[in-house]
């Protein structure tokens, strides 16, 4: 497994994609996509970061999936009080949203409209920028909105820090956080409740 994640990494920084890019899509820590990145052969090394590869090929590559498990973090969501605005973190997060949108949508009485976030982790020139990512404003906008963040792993809790910052800054109001998967084991960020399917808990 550590072989196939070394060479997958690879791979991906030499499309150019960032390290934090190269995180997403392996679904790993920063820590881990630099050290796949910096190793100059497949071979088994014991000194890898120590995190957990989640691969959910058989979900992301199925809309059908996708809409059920999106489905049930709508379901999710909806404990916490309807919203107006589901934000996507890019780019793992973004399917989701838009089908939870599209649910939430239907069982509302005002309109849920979907915005996304990208994260600063994605930028390549990161001395000009601020430290946080931004809303897109291609899409809905999340002033005065009650808003529902969403993703699709938590690694370390710092994107979600950050989306939850943006929002606020944008004026929004941040009801609740759902992924898919929660590697930090995190009850809230910012008092804003994390909502996942599924928790991994490291033992020991």
């Amino acid at each position: 497994m550590k072989k196939e994640l070394i060479n997958k990494a690879q791979d991906l920084r030499s499309h150019g994609f960032t390290t934090g890019e190269i995180a997403d899509e392996l679904n790993v820590s920063i820590d881990t996509a630099r050290w796949l990145t910096l190793q100059k052969t497949t071979e088994e090394k014991n000194d890898a970061p120590l995190d957990f590869a989640i691969n959910w090929e058989n979900l992301g590559g199925n809309s059908t999936r996708l809409k059920f498990v999106s489905g049930a973090l709508s379901d999710i969501a909806l404990s916490h009080g309807e919203a107006d605005v589901v934000v996507g973190i890019a780019v793992s997060g973004v399917p989701f949203a838009t089908m939870m949108a599209d649910f939430l949508d239907e069982v509302s009485e005002n309109r849920t409209s979907l915005a996304v976030f990208h994260p600063n982790k994605h930028r390549k020139d990161k001395k000009s920028d601020s430290g946080e990512g931004a809303i897109s404003g291609n899409f809905g906008s999340v002033n005065g909105k009650k808003v529902v963040i969403v993703d699709d792993v938590i690694t370390s809790g710092n994107t979600v820090k950050e989306v939850i910052h943006s929002v606020k800054e944008n004026g929004g109001d941040p009801i609740v956080v759902t992924v898919l998967i929660d590697k930090a084991g995190l009850s809230e960020i910012d008092s804003v409740p994390i909502e996942s399917l599924v928790k991994v808990t490291r033992l020991g």
